[in-house]
């Protein structure tokens, strides 16, 4: 429990001292008028105030994943709790702080067409692909996984199937709809019933006969299973995910003054890794690795979300706990969604002002979703997982070359961005879905392609220095700021 209540401890200070410091080192300027008001259109530039942009955030950002990438981390043992609070507060609250605010500068644009100005045309495409294989998995997982779940809570009275309907409707009105007529008037709703449930279960956790494991460094997986680079793979959200580099953007359409960013970017991702510690704590307490693996094998984690949630709550406030599971992965399905039909829109110019053309950007990605969903689970999520920590890792190479240029502190990117393209670049080359080199090798082959990276990485930032790029875009106020509202 100690462990626990430390972690739980290190977060919280983590975005008191760490994150003010980023924050001040990135000089948030509340005289610029921000994107919510320099390009309103009513559908996705909407100014919103600070706590509904938060809560927009968190929901946005989390999904399943600090419940289900913890629960399944947790087969590792307490060693993913430093993962956790290390990666969140070093790597992902950097990386969602840093993406956030630098699309803010740049009237809110989306994580290719950042990736286009700073690292280059051939990175913009790259991206592109990246970011929407990254959205419709994600649209697709978080469709599957809160039906498989509803499922469960209705005793299977309902078809998976028909669920999964129901979720996509709601999916596609929040896709095409402007963000204040769905999205911020349901999500106040959803993230009562998500802090209720995850508060919930983190209070009986502490007061029941169950014990939170201590830290250890052994590896506690039943099938032995490496921690470096796995680990870091299966914890993403909760502790770093490229995920939240596409639902930042989306937020920096809505946000009314850039004084609010550590808050809503930084301070989310903090609420997010909070989350991922409960669940990975309940999975630790209640179920040993081989009871925990089993029923993740049978299926999904959703076994493992209605055990702990009945267990530890009863039935009404385990109803309520699954029911805030549900309410995660819903809230990030219908922003990856929109995020991807922003993202296109942008990339091939298509103005979304009317619904006719939210519509067509709109239809073959709800079609490809739903083919999508006929393929494994576990399939899903292990390619889920490869997309996004390498979006991740362009995330924060952006980031660094953007700090790097401003002539600002850029090691608090670059250092994070290094460690996860090690990461990224073990993966791919021991993985069955990539490569499938021997992992021992596969950590020796990393090192000179990190070298390389890193080195065309500083000629492309020596080169945007010296032609002095502009990494803000001009100021569009015509008057203060405090004026303008």
């Amino acid at each position: 429990m100690i462990t626990f209540l430390v972690s739980i401890a290190l977060l919280i200070i983590g975005f008191l001292v760490y994150g003010t410091f980023i924050d001040k080192m990135f000089e948030p300027n509340d005289n610029r008028k921000t994107p919510a008001y320099a390009k309103n259109d009513g559908v996705d530039y909407v100014p919103m105030n600070k706590h509904k942009n938060a809560l927009i955030q968190l929901l946005n950002i989390a999904g399943t994943g600090p419940i289900f990438g913890p629960i399944m981390g947790a087969l590792f043992g307490p060693i993913a709790f430093i993962w956790i609070v290390v990666g969140s507060i070093f790597a992902g609250a950097v990386h969602d702080y840093l993406t956030g605010m630098i699309s803010i500068r740049n009237r809110g644009a989306h994580i290719p067409e950042l990736a286009g100005k700073f690292l280059g045309t051939v990175s913009k495409h790259i991206v592109n692909f990246f970011t929407l294989l990254l959205l419709l998995l994600v649209g697709t997982v978080f469709v599957t996984t809160p039906a498989s779940l509803l499922s469960i809570l209705l005793n299977g009275k309902v078809a998976v199937s028909v669920l999964i309907g129901l979720i996509f409707i709601y999916y596609f009105l929040s896709t095409i709809l402007p963000i204040d007529k769905i999205i911020g008037r349901f999500y106040p709703l959803f993230g009562g019933v998500l802090l209720i449930g995850t508060i919930g279960v983190g209070v009986m956790l502490l007061f029941s006969e169950y014990t939170i494991p201590e830290l250890t460094f052994t590896n506690m997986h039943p099938e032995n299973v490496p921690i470096f680079p796995i680990l870091f793979f299966t914890i993403t959200c909760g502790a770093l995910s490229g995920f939240h580099a596409t639902q930042s953007p989306i937020i920096s359409r809505t946000v009314k003054k850039e004084s609010e960013g550590r808050y809503v970017f930084y301070g989310m991702m903090i609420a997010e890794a909070i989350i991922a510690m409960i669940w990975a704590a309940a999975a630790m307490s209640l179920l040993d690795g081989q009871t925990l693996s089993e029923m993740i094998n049978s299926g999904t984690p959703s076994a493992v979300v209605n055990e702990v949630s009945i267990t530890l709550l009863g039935a009404v406030g385990g109803t309520i706990a699954v029911l805030g599971a549900i309410v995660l992965p819903i809230t990030s399905g219908d922003t990856a969604f929109r995020a991807a039909r922003s993202i296109i829109a942008d990339y091939i110019k298509i103005d979304q002002k009317k619904i006719v053309k939210r519509l067509a950007v709109a239809l073959p990605l709800f079609i490809i979703s739903a083919i999508l969903t006929q393929i494994d689970f576990n399939i899903l999520w292990r390619y889920f997982s490869w997309a996004n920590q390498t979006t991740a890792v362009i995330a924060l190479w952006i980031a660094t070359m953007y700090l790097y240029v401003k002539g600002k502190q850029y090691i608090v990117a670059l250092i994070p961005a290094m460690f996860m393209s090690y990461l990224v670049f073990v993966y791919i080359l021991s993985e069955k879905i990539g490569f499938n080199i021997d992992l021992t090798l596969s950590y020796y082959i990393s090192i000179p392609l990190l070298i390389i990276l890193v080195f065309a990485f500083f000629k492309k930032a020596r080169s945007n220095k010296a032609n002095n790029l502009q990494v803000d875009l001009p100021d569009e106020s015509d008057q203060p700021y405090d004026k303008a509202i």
